[in-house]
């Protein structure tokens, strides 16, 4: 997997200071994407054993809320793989911090019903993503005061009672 950038102080990316990591590779390909190089999968780097160090370090203190992924697109398959060990480790060793992961897959109909049946590495990164922001980027439907979201069109899931509840569940809280 190769990734774009690795921000160590995002504050635009889910609730808090968090550390975020753009991915490199997306074919959904969005009109008006803030974030059109990272489309290509050979863009910028090689996520290796220094980067996932590099991200353990910089969620370590206290005012680090946790991790966002973002993109390109987190889950293309291929990036599933590669953030599979990253998110795990920062579940073993921050256990209280949130992951959100920003996806232009629709959760419900995409992710849950068609990745999560068919992919196993879908199944068990889920298991370590406390919230998705689902669905593509629409320009037509910017909204610059939407929290953590780009255009109207996109969600903000909370996954793990959707899991549990086997049906969307929003996110409408600040704790996470």
């Amino acid at each position: 997997m190769n990734y774009a950038t690795i921000k160590k102080c995002d504050v635009a990316n889910g609730p808090g200071v968090r550390v975020s990591l753009f991915v490199s590779g997306c074919n959904h390909h969005c009109k008006g994407c803030f974030n059109q190089e990272a489309w290509d999968f050979n863009y910028g780097n090689e996520f290796t054993e220094k980067e996932e160090n590099e991200v353990m370090e910089a969620l370590k203190p206290d005012y680090i809320n946790g991790l966002s992924l973002l993109g390109g697109e987190p889950l293309e398959p291929k990036n599933q793989e590669g953030l599979l060990p990253v998110v795990k480790k920062a579940k073993e060793i921050y256990p209280n911090k949130k992951i959100w992961c920003y996806t232009g897959f629709l959760f419900d109909e995409q992710v849950l019903n068609k990745m999560d049946k068919t992919n196993e590495t879908t199944h068990e990164l889920l298991k370590y993503i406390d919230y998705v922001v689902d669905g593509k980027f629409v320009e037509e439907l910017k909204n610059p005061s939407l929290r953590f979201r780009g255009s109207s069109n996109q969600r903000i899931i909370d996954v793990k009672e959707t899991l549990k509840n086997n049906k969307v569940v929003l996110w409408d809280k600040m704790d996470a």
